[in-house]
C-alpha cells in the first residue's frame, strides 16, 4: 500500500472532509487511520496560542521604536558574542 498524508475535519454527522482532494491515478477500497489532537496537546504545545490584541500590540510597540531608533540594529546584535 501507498501512504498519503492529508488534513482534514469530522463534520458533525462523522464525515469525514480533506482539506484537498487525493491526486490518485485509479479510484479504489483505501484504508483510513485518523489521528485526533490531545485536548492537553494543543493547549500546551500550540506556539500561535498569545491573544492576537497582545500580538498587535507588541508590533506597535516594536513599530514605535524602530521608528525612533530605540532598536539595536541588526549589525550590532552579534557583538562582543563569542561563537565557537
Amino acid at each position: 500500500m501507498k501512504a498519503f498524508e492529508v488534513t482534514g475535519t469530522i463534520d458533525e454527522k462523522g464525515q469525514l472532509i480533506l482539506d484537498r482532494p487525493l491526486a490518485l491515478d485509479t479510484p479504489g477500497p483505501v484504508r483510513i487511520i485518523v489521528l485526533l489532537p490531545e485536548p492537553t496537546d494543543e493547549a500546551e504545545d500550540d506556539p500561535d496560542d498569545t491573544p492576537v490584541e497582545e500580538v498587535k500590540a507588541s508590533l506597535k510597540r516594536a513599530l514605535q521604536e524602530a521608528k525612533t531608533r530605540q532598536r539595536i540594529p541588526l549589525s550590532q546584535m552579534w557583538e562582543g558574542i563569542d561563537v565557537e
